[in-house]
């Protein structure tokens, strides 16, 4: 099976083909489904437009909270494979439906681990219950002491474990009871310190393997995402056949033509307008004695079409612009602080394609008033997705006026979040003798709070509903997109800001030229025209990036 956007073999290792644009920002956001940070660390990633939020669970069962990798797989499976979902907004520089299978893949390797937790815990917990839930109360109120502020919170919380395990020894030498339950007591403390002992053996062994997957992707390598799953063996498997149509779903929106602008935030998925230029003059004939051929909007738009897909081609051998996107689009309006969109539909909709009949007619109808708006999009995936430079055009005609608008938009890379690779866990201790220096000490890659928060998850994954409601989940962003949601800012990159304001000159003459030549084929006077295309051409040489959709009014 073929994937559009740069990968075949869905359900095998994701080899990136030749020239695929888009492995950086993939790869990064993919990550995430790996991690083992706090969740609250996702918060660091917000932007202005876009702001995801932790829902805390119950304070008095923190135990259960999850981790950033947790909360950010099981978000991104919900919001964008589940039932009745609401329209995602296409993530333009990265492939979601990639993103997503990383998430699938990393649940599957935590719910294998979970198994095994929930084993261990019948086994050693579940069998001695009273044991069990004075040692998860031991180790939650050991957790909201070294949660305090103070210096002192650390060892204070050390020392409570301490006096518990001598306790617990002085209990089973002192055993108050005897026969059957006295051996049954001394059972409830040693064999749930047996199975935190086993359990932490098997979150180790999973903890490493989701770093690795981590640290691969990172890496650029081509880490596979295994989802078996999502492959039906049988026409009986109805859960996998579902699963592969959603798939096969999200890709289909990926690709489709319908974008929406929301005032300041600009059109979602492409970034905030950063520029516009507008040439607008007379249609006056170029013979007083003739009228001007009728034309319609959409003769300039397919000369612009035409003539943009020969930006890659350069006079001088120095590179120049790679290969462009060339798209016709329909962006519909909506409101600033709208949770979702609608996508057009109806019989001029095809798998969430707007038909060509239909793009035609609302370039040369809908040009004042309510509705949607036609746009010529001209645009470039650069820094292997990070950066994503769109410039859009647009031709009106009202009364004899002609306008021809072009704009620039561009999406920055995604947070530095995203891009961290894991770091080894480490500590920085005072030197026993010379305590005036330090050093860094190794730590555990799964410690004993960590072991006993995933072996007390581990029973309640099968019911997510309940985890949630005790340990809190992710809430995502809306209208959500993979890309846009956590993009940072291109102006903040030198090279970044230069591409995209490089490429606002070339594209602005080529828009013009094409126009004028469709006017002058059709006995439009175009002198006014190369006028005001020739004083635009002179202004966009000092052009600099600014909130063109922010009005002061």
């Amino acid at each position: 099976m073929t994937v559009d956007g740069g990968y075949a073999d869905i359900f095998g290792p994701q080899v990136p083909r030749t020239g695929d644009e888009a492995q950086t920002a993939t790869f990064a956001l993919a990550s995430a489904a790996y991690r083992d940070s706090p969740v609250e660390e996702i918060l660091k990633a917000n932007n202005e437009w876009h702001e995801s939020a932790v829902k805390g669970g119950r304070k008095w069962a923190r135990i259960f909270r999850p981790n950033l990798g947790e909360a950010f797989s099981t978000a991104v499976i919900i919001r964008m494979l589940g039932k009745g979902r609401k329209p995602l907004i296409q993530s333009f520089g990265a492939e979601p439906q990639v993103v997503v299978e990383h998430c699938l893949a990393a649940n599957n390797i935590r719910r294998d681990r979970d198994n095994w937790l929930t084993a261990v815990m019948v086994l050693c917990g579940l069998l001695f219950l009273p044991g069990l839930l004075v040692w998860l109360l031991i180790f939650t109120l050991r957790t909201n002491v070294a949660r305090r502020e103070d210096k002192q919170a650390g060892a204070l919380a050390t020392a409570l474990l301490v006096a518990v395990g001598a306790l617990a020894v002085l209990f089973l030498i002192k055993m108050p009871f005897a026969g059957f339950w006295g051996w049954y007591a001394r059972a409830c403390v040693v064999l749930p310190v047996v199975g935190w002992f086993w359990a932490k053996q098997i979150c180790e062994r999973t903890a490493t393997d989701l770093r690795e997957r981590w640290a691969s992707l990172l890496a650029g390598s081509s880490v596979g995402a295994k989802v078996p799953e999502a492959v039906p063996s049988n026409p009986g498997e109805t859960a996998a056949e579902q699963l592969r149509q959603s798939l096969a779903h999200l890709s289909a929106e990926q690709q489709s033509n319908s974008v929406f602008y929301a005032g300041p935030k600009g059109i979602l998925g492409m970034g905030t307008r950063w520029g516009s230029w507008q040439l607008a003059e007379d249609l006056v004939s170029a013979d007083p004695t003739r009228e001007i051929h009728p034309f319609r909007s959409w003769d300039v738009i397919r000369s612009i079409h035409d003539q943009l897909r020969m930006l890659e081609r350069n006079t001088i051998n120095t590179g120049g612009f790679p290969k462009p996107t060339v798209r016709h689009w329909i962006v519909t309006p909506i409101a600033e602080g709208s949770k979702e969109v609608s996508r057009p539909g109806g019989t001029d909709v095809d798998a969430y394609q707007v038909k060509s009949h239909a793009i035609q007619d609302i370039c040369n109808k809908q040009q004042f008033g309510g509705g949607d708006r036609h746009y010529l999009g001209v645009q470039w995936t650069l820094w292997e997705g990070q950066l994503v430079l769109t410039m859009l055009i647009t031709v009106t005609v009202l009364h004899e006026t002609l306008r021809i608008e072009v704009t620039g938009h561009a999406l920055g890379p995604v947070h530095g979040l995203f891009t961290s690779k894991p770091a080894a866990k480490e500590k920085e201790v005072a030197k026993s003798i010379r305590f005036w220096e330090t050093r860094k000490i190794k730590l555990p890659l799964v410690d004993a709070d960590e072991v006993v928060r995933l072996a007390a998850r581990a029973p309640l994954t099968r019911y997510p509903p309940l985890l949630n409601w005790l340990g809190g989940s992710l809430a995502l962003p809306e209208p959500f997109g993979l890309r846009h949601a956590w993009a940072d800012r291109p102006w903040r990159h030198r090279f970044m800001a230069d591409d995209a304001l490089r490429a606002a000159t070339p594209v602005l003459r080529v828009v013009h030229s094409a126009a004028i030549r469709v006017l002058a084929e059709n006995g439009v006077d175009t002198e006014k025209f190369g006028t005001r295309a020739g004083f635009l051409s002179t202004q966009v040489q000092d052009v600099s990036p600014r909130k063109a959709d922010v009005y002061d009014a």
